[in-house]
């Protein structure tokens, strides 16, 4: 019975193909960040928004456009400002004289790959239009609904030190994105190698050879072969488990909703398949505790004067509760 658990249930040679492809692609410009690849390639199979949060120059901007490089499909970038308005987003009705009508003209929300540059910079009002467009995969305008084109992502940036002219990202925006993925400095081995790169102009030459090795089609096919992944109900409990505590702990003021529980399973089950295996293990779930969590807690006053994080809190909760075997 055992042997049988794990024999191997899907063919993931496609999926390990592609994986080896995008992680080849990406690896060739990004320096080191294995842990920033890793994620954004779960996130992009496992259907997800991503948020990517460093200091400027570490090339969060960059890895955003090299994932929409992967894939034959269409990208859109918006730079988002403090004057930025929603129909600069969604887009707007413009009056047609030859036909005495308004008609729709899309904003570059209608695309497959969506960049959403320094995301923190424009105000309250234009962050909600990208709520029914994160969650609900369509728009609604003047009473009109448009879907969006599959797959949809959204792939955001912020930095987190500056605070002139940004906005804090409402907690039901935050809520929408899979991971926030933290984007730290290279080594001094790994900076090295990037100024070597540059200065043999290496890395401009190679992102001109840079190909999609992957269509529209071959993306939804991947997705739902990571949506059939087997997951055991002691790894169901487990994750509902790890959610449940961020709700009872005195250390935060805000704990995640089942939206994270359903985050942690979906992303666990691309983590795994990437690993070459078609089910679960703990050890998945708890790779993308915090990259799911971290965004959707909000730590109590008096932790955050003692200068603890979300991933602090969250790696003390993953301590404590047992490791289902």
């Amino acid at each position: 019975m055992e042997q049988e658990m794990f024999n191997q249930r899907t063919d993931l040679s496609q999926l390990n193909t592609a994986v080896q492809q995008i992680k080849e692609t990406l690896g060739k410009i990004i320096v080191g960040q294995k842990d920033t690849i890793d994620l954004l390639v779960a996130g992009l199979l496992a259907d997800g928004h991503l948020l990517l949060e460093g200091v400027p120059g570490v090339a969060k901007t960059l890895s955003a456009k090299l994932v929409a490089k992967c894939i034959s499909a269409t990208f859109s970038r918006i730079q988002f400002t403090p004057d930025l308005m929603p129909s600069d987003v969604l887009g707007t009705a413009v009056f047609s004289p030859k036909t005495a009508e308004f008609q729709f003209r899309q904003g570059p929300i209608f695309g497959n790959i969506i960049l959403v540059d320094e995301i923190n910079r424009a105000p309250a009002k234009t962050q909600s239009a990208l709520f029914e467009a994160m969650e609900e995969r369509q728009i609604t305008v003047d009473g009109h609904t448009y879907l969006l084109e599959e797959p949809f992502m959204v792939l955001a940036t912020q930095n987190p030190i500056e605070q002139e002219g940004t906005y804090r990202l409402p907690e039901a925006q935050l809520d929408r994105f899979l991971f926030k993925i933290e984007v730290k400095y290279p080594s001094l081995e790994e900076e090295i190698e990037i100024l070597t790169n540059q200065h043999q102009h290496k890395t401009d030459e190679q992102l001109k050879e840079i190909k999609a090795v992957l269509s529209v089609e071959q993306v939804k096919s991947l997705r739902a072969t990571i949506k059939a992944l087997f997951v055991e109900p002691k790894l169901l409990a487990y994750a509902a488990q790890i959610t449940h505590e961020t709700r009872n702990n005195k250390s935060l003021y805000l704990g995640a909703s089942p939206r994270a529980s359903l985050a942690m399973i979906n992303s666990a089950k691309a983590i795994a398949a990437m690993a070459g295996r078609d089910f679960v293990t703990p050890e998945d779930i708890i790779k993308v505790a915090t990259p799911v969590l971290a965004h959707r807690v909000m730590l109590s006053p008096e932790k955050e004067m003692e200068g603890l994080t979300p991933a602090d809190i969250i790696a003390q909760i993953i301590k404590k509760i047992e490791v289902p075997r």
